[in-house]
């Protein structure tokens, strides 16, 4: 009887994000069955390298693989963990990975959508980056100014004061005299 609950397969086994060195596989759990979570079987298709992923307690329809090979072709299978066993494997699903220039952008027109997309990204991320400078930069700029500002205000307030309290008559005489007679009364 134990066979009989085991979970169904994954379907819809699916590659997305694929880069030089990682990629993502994301698979549906048909309805009904418990699942608790899923194993991964991941082959480079020249036999090199095999990797098992396996992963319990928890929901999640999708993987990340690392530490791939650039420019090489794999071979994944998902299987569906249940309370009483795993489920068969899926479909095998063949993907290859980008080599390294792929993501560097190139001069030649003919480049696929994936790249210009992320060229654009890039670009607004450049963007984005020096508005924030900019902005913090304006920012600092109108502090230093306001602090100016209202220091020389007071500068201004503290000597008119002290002008007129020494030398009421200090407007007839020129500028450099009122400050040497403060100097000498003190």
């Amino acid at each position: 009887l134990a066979h009989l609950d085991r979970p169904p397969s994954p379907v819809n086994v699916t590659v997305t994000q694929l880069k030089a060195n990682s990629a993502t596989v994301s698979w549906d759990v048909p309805e009904g069955d418990v699942v608790i979570g899923y194993a991964i079987l991941q082959q480079r298709q020249d036999g090199q390298m095999q990797r098992f992923i396996r992963e319990v307690n928890t929901t999640n329809r999708a993987c990340v693989l690392w530490d791939l090979a650039e420019d090489a072709d794999y071979i994944i299978q998902v299987q569906s963990i249940g309370l009483y066993g795993e489920s068969q494997a899926s479909k095998r699903v063949h993907f290859r990975t980008l080599k390294e220039t792929d993501r560097l952008p190139s001069n030649s027109s003919n480049q696929g959508d994936i790249t210009m997309e992320g060229l654009d990204k890039d670009r607004q991320l450049q963007t984005g980056e020096i508005i924030i400078i900019v902005a913090v930069l304006l920012m600092w700029a109108a502090v230093i100014a306001l602090f100016c500002r209202q220091y020389d205000i007071i500068k201004d307030n503290d000597s008119n004061n002290n002008k007129e309290k020494t030398k009421p008559c200090s407007e007839h005489s020129t500028p450099e005299r009122p400050s040497g007679g403060l100097l000498r009364s003190k």
